[in-house]
């Protein structure tokens, strides 16, 4: 029997789909070209298609439909078989290599623990797709840390790629636990985020973004956080807490300043939209942007744009 998907989830995968989408269509770009349409708060044209990030989200939130909470080796089976499917979503080198693997019977252990040397993968894959998860175990923030340290594992071995995972998804709970009330202040919740987390340059650069002073630009909060250029959690996650945490009442303006970081842009958007929609839904979000943005398998379109 399916579970439902507890609406603060459904938001977060909502919001997380369509900050993918619209990060995406910026990364093709010339940088002059997509400084000036952001500065100038230019769409890009429709449609707005989705990447990975969103495709294993979808893998995640329907497994725990299913399952109610983190079945590793199932899990690491539902990526391989999304990722054959539908192989041409813009995953990245590494994770072509772990799914074929899996998809074709090995051990999700062995294959994710063999990547990069023997460190496994601490890209940032496993924090891009957690938002929803961590919105659905909102109540509990122990368990929102194990269920995500648990469904990063399945594909990123390292332990900076866990802690990344971990640390959106706290975010994405926090976020959703705040609905009706006050937004937190962004240092205090930068703060409670790295408190809850291991020893790891994720929680390092959360303390840092915690202590940007306010005012600080996206600009440079990126240039000292870094913003997805190396495609690491360490690389990533902070910056993109960062910029969701600025913007928890406002979804729409949460993907626009995340995006002015530039770097990976899919996934930084992904990232914040995901924590922010666990709070806001897609309040406020104009319908052209639902209208231009891919379906979403498995919600109906009367969800999709309430």
């Amino acid at each position: 029997m399916s579970s439902p998907v507890p609406p603060p989830a459904l938001d977060s995968l909502r919001g997380l789909v369509l900050g993918d989408a619209f990060g995406d269509q910026w990364l093709g770009l010339s940088p002059d070209e997509a400084q000036v349409r952001h500065v100038n708060r230019e769409l890009r044209p429709a449609p707005w298609e989705w990447t990975d990030d969103s495709a294993m989200a979808l893998v995640v939130v329907r497994h725990l439909t299913e399952h109610e909470e983190i079945h590793q080796d199932v899990l690491a089976r539902d990526f391989a078989a999304a990722y054959t499917a539908d192989p041409a979503r813009k995953y990245g080198p590494s994770m072509h290599q772990v799914l074929r693997a899996i998809g074709d019977g090995a051990d999700w252990r062995a294959v994710t623990a063999a990547m990069f040397g023997g460190q496994g993968s601490h890209g940032n894959g496993a924090a891009m797709r957690v938002a929803p998860l961590g919105a659905w175990f909102a109540t509990d923030l122990d368990r929102v840390a194990e269920q995500a340290r648990l469904s990063a594992v399945t594909t990123h071995f390292h332990p900076e790629a866990a802690a990344g995972a971990v640390a959106v998804a706290l975010a994405a709970a926090l976020a959703a636990r705040s609905r009706g009330e006050a937004a937190p202040g962004r240092a205090d919740l930068l703060r409670r985020i790295a408190d809850l987390l291991p020893d790891s340059d994720v929680r390092s650069g959360l303390r840092i973004a915690a202590r940007l002073p306010v005012g600080t630009s996206v600009r440079h909060a990126a240039a000292v956080l870094g913003s997805g250029h190396r495609l690491s959690a360490p690389d990533t996650v902070p910056f993109a807490l960062w910029a969701a945490a600025g913007q928890l009442d406002d979804l729409p303006e949460a993907i626009w300043s995340t995006l002015g970081g530039w770097g990976d842009t899919d996934t930084t958007c992904a990232i914040a939209a995901g924590v922010v929609a666990a709070r806001t839904g897609l309040d406020g979000v104009p319908q052209r942007w639902l209208t231009a943005c891919e379906a979403v398998p498995g919600i109906s379109p009367e969800q999709w744009g309430e």
